[in-house]
């Protein structure tokens, strides 16, 4: 197919969109336009066009998307219902590429797939593959990238290092692959790269393959001087559980959900955390070290100090 040279992206001042627009503008291969709702304040870098749209209607977002040959939507949580929107806006503005606010876990895999937490992005992918059956010329691509490493421990989601007593899930013990903000942002560049190779399919991409027990060891080692006690100890599947209760009551909430993305992460290999096979060569990925890691969470630590 040919080359990709006008991107636009959707969400571009969210935690992840930040460093994919500043990927995007620093390969010098795109045009890249910023799509945003009309009320918004944020400034972007001057080699970025800015189009204002109303997300929530078709028409609007089609015409922000004129000219544009492929879109990149990092929209967070709040957002991700509406990109069905954005799909059909796509596909009517002629964009030929269309990569979703996935950026997560494998939803390739049916038993993660059908937890209620991945429902929206469900249905995107539902919107996505009905487009380009429809119209071969529409393409899409669906990046996985397991656990956000740097952002994850900055939130202290994959390990509370803040705590003397952190949570460790399953006895911290299980494997996952996890991936930077940078690398993903690298993993849109090198997608929007190859087109043809990167075509209506899931790619994966990850730094490290890491478990909690290893980033509590390292967390110990960088400071030393932390008096640690014995981790809280959660059963994910219990959680996966009570979660599934919740729903029966008609409890959707934030926790409730966010219960379902525990277990997934930090859950058992059947729930394919840990990609055994990547796309890291082609997409221009080099991966982490533990070391790097280690110089990530001491960054961490001291800054917080």
């Amino acid at each position: 197919m040919a080359a990709i040279k006008n991107v636009a992206i959707v969400g571009a001042s969210g935690s992840l969109g930040g460093p994919v627009l500043n990927a995007l503008v620093k390969s010098g291969k795109f045009n890249v336009t910023v799509i945003t709702r009309p009320s918004s304040s944020t400034s972007f870098p001057d080699l970025v066009t800015v189009r204002t749209a109303d997300l929530s209607s078709v028409e609007s977002v089609t015409a922000a998307f004129q000219g544009q040959d492929a879109v990149v939507s990092t929209v967070g949580t709040a957002g991700l219902q509406g990109q069905t929107i954005l799909v059909e806006a796509a596909v009517a503005a002629n964009v030929t590429r269309f990569l979703p606010s996935d950026f997560g876990s494998d939803l390739a895999n049916p038993k993660t797939g059908a937890l209620p937490v991945f429902k929206f992005k469900i249905e995107t992918h539902k919107a996505l593959r009905e487009a380009a059956a429809t119209k071969p010329e529409f393409t899409y691509t669906l990046v996985c990238t397991n656990a956000f490493l740097d952002w994850g421990l900055q939130m202290n989601i994959l390990l509370n290092w803040k705590d003397s007593k952190p949570k460790l899930f399953d006895g911290g013990k299980n494997v996952f692959s996890a991936t930077t903000l940078d690398t993903v942002a690298q993993a849109v560049v090198g997608v929007l790269s190859h087109p043809e190779e990167t075509k209506n399919r899931f790619v994966y991409v990850k730094d490290i393959d890491i478990s909690q027990n290893q980033l509590l060891e390292i967390a110990k080692k960088v400071d030393p001087g932390k008096t640690w006690e014995e981790p809280i100890h959660v059963d994910t599947a219990e959680l996966e559980k009570s979660s599934y209760e919740s729903l029966a009551k008609g409890e959707v909430t934030p926790p409730v959900m966010v219960a379902f993305l525990v277990r997934v992460i930090f859950g058992p290999s059947e729930y394919g955390n840990r990609f055994t096979k990547t796309d890291n060569e082609l997409l221009g990925v080099k991966g982490k070290t533990e070391a790097e890691v280690e110089a990530l969470l001491t960054s961490l630590i001291h800054d917080s100090k």
